[in-house]
C-alpha cells in the first residue's frame, strides 16, 4: 500500500476567478486519497485533450492542446517529482511534440511504442511511430462500427483481462468497446473486431484503469472522465470480461468542469486528467497503490531518471 499523499489545495500559486469550479475528493474515498490541482501547463494551447508520459521519460507530460480542431497538436512539457516521486508542477514551457488533427482525450502508448490519439469529431483513430512528427497512420472508426465520435482510448494493463487490448468510448453515444490491432507491415495498426461492451453515460472521455491493491478498490476498476454535467471522475467495477458494470457507478472526483484526459503514473500509480474549456487544468489525486514495482522504481532512481525535483472549438457539442 502507498503512502496517502497530503496535497494542500489552499496553496496552488494559480489564481482562481469567483465562478471557478473547486474539484474535491468524493466523501466516500476522502480518507484514502487527495487531490492537487496543477493548473494549467505553461505555453499549452487550449483547450486540452489526452495526456501521458513521454516513453522512457517520467518527467516529461505529453498533452494534447487546440483539442478538437484540425490544428489539434501534442505538446512536451517537463514536471517536478517531489521526494516522493509524486508529480507536483510543471518546469519551463511547453513546446509541440507532434501534430495531432481532432485530438480528443484519448492519448495513450501501444504496441510497437506508437502513440495512438483519438479524434473528435471526425472519429478517427491517430498514429505516430516514435520519432515522428505527425501521424503515420489515421483509422476512420465509423466504419469498424465506433458510433461518432469516439472521445478516448486506453490500452488494457497488466492484471486486467485481455491486458494489452485496445479499449475506445464513444463521447457521443458513451459506447465502451473493445477492439483488436493487427501489424500492417508500415509500423503501425489496423483496427478490427469492434465490441460494444457497455454503454456509459454524461460524455465518457479519459478512462484509466485502478492499479490493483488501492484503498476502497477491492475489485479491479477503471476511472472514467465525464464531461457534461455535473462533470465528475467516477469509478466502475469490471466484469470478469473487463467490461464496466454500469449499476457500480459511483462519484470518485466531484466539482470538475470539462473533465477530459486521463492516466495513471506508472511510477507512483496517481491518476492525473485534463479539463477542457473556459476553467482549464491538470489534476493530480494520489492514493493508489504503485504499479510499477518498486524494484524497477529503484533502479529508474539509480540511473537518475527520477531525480528529486527534475524541472524537467469547442463548445460542446
Amino acid at each position: 500500500m502507498t503512502a496517502t499523499l497530503l496535497f494542500i489545495v489552499s496553496c496552488l500559486s494559480i489564481s482562481a476567478g469567483p465562478t471557478r469550479a473547486q474539484p474535491s475528493i468524493a466523501a466516500a474515498y476522502i480518507e484514502s486519497y487527495s487531490l492537487l490541482d496543477l493548473g494549467a501547463p505553461p505555453g499549452v494551447t487550449g483547450n486540452f485533450g489526452g495526456l501521458t508520459l513521454l516513453a522512457g521519460d517520467p518527467n516529461t507530460l505529453l498533452i494534447g492542446g487546440n483539442a478538437n480542431n484540425p490544428t489539434g497538436r501534442i505538446f512536451a512539457i517537463g514536471v517536478v517529482r517531489d521526494a516522493e516521486h509524486h508529480i507536483v508542477g510543471f518546469s519551463g514551457a511547453a513546446t509541440v511534440y507532434a501534430n495531432a488533427p481532432e485530438i480528443d482525450g484519448g492519448l495513450a502508448y501501444g504496441p510497437g511504442g506508437v502513440l495512438f490519439y483519438t479524434g473528435y469529431n471526425e472519429n478517427l483513430l491517430g498514429q505516430i511511430k516514435p520519432g515522428s512528427t505527425a501521424p503515420d497512420k489515421v483509422v476512420q472508426l465509423g466504419p469498424l462500427g465506433v458510433d461518432r465520435s469516439v472521445g478516448s482510448l486506453n490500452f488494457v494493463p497488466n492484471g486486467f483481462p485481455d491486458t494489452g487490448g485496445l479499449r475506445l468510448a464513444s463521447y457521443n453515444t458513451g459506447s465502451f468497446y473493445a477492439a483488436n490491432l493487427t501489424a500492417d507491415g508500415n509500423g503501425t495498426y489496423d483496427v478490427s473486431g469492434v465490441v460494444q461492451l457497455a454503454d456509459l453515460p454524461n460524455g465518457p472521455e479519459g478512462f484509466v484503469y485502478v492499479p490493483p491493491n488501492s484503498d476502497l478498490f477491492p475489485q479491479p476498476a477503471i476511472l472514467v472522465s465525464e464531461y457534461n454535467l455535473p462533470g465528475h471522475a467516477v469509478a466502475y467495477d469490471l466484469d470478469p470480461d473487463g467490461a464496466p458494470i454500469v449499476t457500480t457507478r459511483r462519484d470518485f472526483v466531484v466539482g470538475l468542469t470539462g473533465a477530459e484526459g486521463g492516466f495513471v503514473d506508472p511510477v507512483t500509480g496517481d491518476f492525473l486528467f485534463s479539463t477542457f474549456g473556459q476553467d482549464q487544468r491538470v489534476v493530480v489525486v494520489g492514493g493508489f497503490a504503485a504499479p510499477v514495482p518498486e524494484p524497477t522504481i529503484a533502479i529508474l532512481l539509480l540511473v537518475g531518471v527520477l531525480g528529486v525535483g527534475v524541472k524537467v472549438r469547442r463548445q460542446r457539442r
